[in-house]
């Protein structure tokens, strides 16, 4: 009965299958098919050889003996925790402001400069950061000009600063863009629920603490288990174009370590058994994620 069932649904919707064909295609050939390359991480891995050596799982031991390796760990964790945070609650409040806004125009023109930073690479976006930071830039020029320091701070060669430069750069870079998603569920909600709560006395912040916020509880939910899988992705660009050698100790992540230590030096295996490791965790950390929404705020992607 239930192959009859799927079969009968397959026919019906047809046209959205044939549609995602090109797409599973797609996926197939660079999602899955480089996954062989995971043998490397296995091996003592040589273009040059027509044989590879195996060495099972020292490229783990070593990955896991070496004090970069949690630095590197902890410099990932600390700024996807951070841009994580900072992400989600500034995307949320600048949705939910916007959805206050009454007058049509004035509302495109603050979604408009909200969404412009997203296009912006990184290259540019780094070297606006970089000129806001400076000692002449704009935000040393305020706090000097108001007392609040005497003379400008390097903020740049402050190891201390970096993370929080990372996630407001992020937050500055992709806020406006973050709030679509929030926005298109802010538009789903019943109009009648704030009509009613209105006529109860409700003001502004009540109908959004006790309407919005909740009508978009599910939305907020999903994009958390979904980003729980990137946890370990904290990237490479911002750190490279942003970073020094006074900074590193808090700069380095998972992917800039993999490019000097593991693909410059021409140790593939030792990137390979690092991608590996990412993978895995990140699988075991959207699962987790997945499964506490589910059993404790009864949502879930699965």
């Amino acid at each position: 009965m239930q192959k009859r069932k799927l079969g009968q649904t397959i026919i019906r919707q047809r046209e959205l299958f044939f549609m995602i064909i090109p797409v599973m295609v797609y996926v197939f050939i660079f999602s899955y098919l480089p996954l062989k390359g995971w043998a490397m991480a296995f091996q003592q891995y040589r273009p040059q050889r027509d044989v590879q050596q195996w060495v099972g799982f020292d490229q783990f031991t070593f990955l896991f003996k070496d004090a970069a390796f949690f630095r590197v760990m902890r410099n990932t964790l600390g700024m996807s925790t951070i841009n994580l945070v900072l992400g989600f609650t500034t995307a949320i409040f600048l949705a939910l402001m916007i959805n206050e806004i009454r007058r049509k125009n004035f509302k495109r023109i603050v979604q408009t400069i909200s969404y412009m930073p997203h296009f912006l690479s990184w290259v540019i976006a780094a070297a606006l950061i970089s000129d806001f930071l400076s000692s002449r830039g704009i935000l040393n020029t305020i706090l000097v000009n108001l007392g609040i320091v005497e003379t400008p701070i390097i903020f740049l060669a402050d190891k201390n600063a970096f993370w929080w430069i990372f996630g407001w750069g992020n937050v500055w870079k992709s806020v406006g863009w973050n709030t679509i998603i929030y926005l298109a569920a802010i538009t789903s909600i019943d109009p009648e629920l704030y009509e009613s709560a209105e006529l109860d006395g409700a003001g502004r912040f009540a109908r959004m603490w006790h309407i919005t916020l909740p009508g978009i509880k599910s939305t907020i939910l999903v994009l958390i288990i979904m980003n729980m899988g990137w946890i370990l992705n904290a990237g490479f660009e911002v750190q490279m174009l942003l970073g020094n050698d006074l900074t590193i100790d808090t700069s380095e992540t998972i992917d800039l370590f993999v490019i000097r230590y593991g693909i410059n030096l021409r140790n593939y295996s030792l990137a390979t058994a690092m991608g590996m490791f990412k993978t895995v965790t990140s699988i075991i950390l959207l699962t987790a994620a997945n499964f506490a929404s589910k059993r404790f705020a009864k949502e879930s992607l699965v």
